[in-house]
């Protein structure tokens, strides 16, 4: 494993994270990689396999838990997902230009790295919205998702937000009220050059 400290990054679906690792791998190439996950759901038009997930079945999902390859997983909506040892260690690995690993996973997650693997010593960051009203705002304006999915969406967004509060959870909480806002902090979370004024942004 590199030296580089793996980053794990967690928040409610619609908070934002996928546009801001985005923003993030288009001005840094090469630093950083992202990690993987397994997932037992199907794949869906623009995705590819090995890039957007390993899609897999769930008896052979449920193999890899057997063996001991997940640092972490959670079943959300029927499907299950889970990240890999080895897919963090590709990130890192020489053929990949020792990139420094990203993880985005949600809290349940979180708990597992934090209980089984320490020894990773990834930075925890959350991605916060700026209110659960605006959360819901946003997940009701993407017209993706049912009214079913959306309360699903908005009940697991509650949980998260409530460990967030815990302290200890996570070394950095981002609020995303703006987006280049919240990306100009990501990037010195990252870069490991944040203002101590800057250091938490509060639920």
């Amino acid at each position: 494993m590199s030296t580089l400290r793996p980053l794990v990054l967690c928040g409610p679906s619609g908070v934002g994270k996928s546009t801001l690792i985005k923003r993030l791998f288009d001005e840094f190439p090469n630093k950083f990689g992202f990690s993987v996950s397994h997932t037992t759901r199907q794949i869906r038009p623009g995705e590819t396999n090995g890039k957007s997930y390993h899609f897999v079945s769930r008896d052979e999902f449920q193999q890899l838990i057997k063996q001991g390859e997940f640092l972490e997983y959670a079943e959300f909506s029927g499907n299950m997902y889970g990240t890999t040892a080895k897919a963090v260690q590709s990130v890192s690995s020489s053929e990949h230009g020792h990139r420094r690993a990203i993880l985005d996973i949600d809290s349940q997650g979180v708990k597992l790295i934090k209980m089984n693997h320490a020894h990773l010593n990834p930075v925890y960051i959350f991605i916060s919205p700026p209110s659960y009203g605006a959360l819901r705002q946003r997940l009701e304006g993407r017209n993706t998702d049912t009214d079913e999915a959306i309360t699903r969406r908005l009940k697991m967004a509650l949980h998260e937000l409530h460990y967030a509060r815990k302290s200890g959870s996570f070394d950095y909480i981002i609020v995303n009220d703006d987006l280049n806002r919240a990306y100009a902090l990501l990037r010195k979370v990252v870069l490991e050059t944040p203002d101590e004024g800057e250091r938490l942004s509060r639920v």
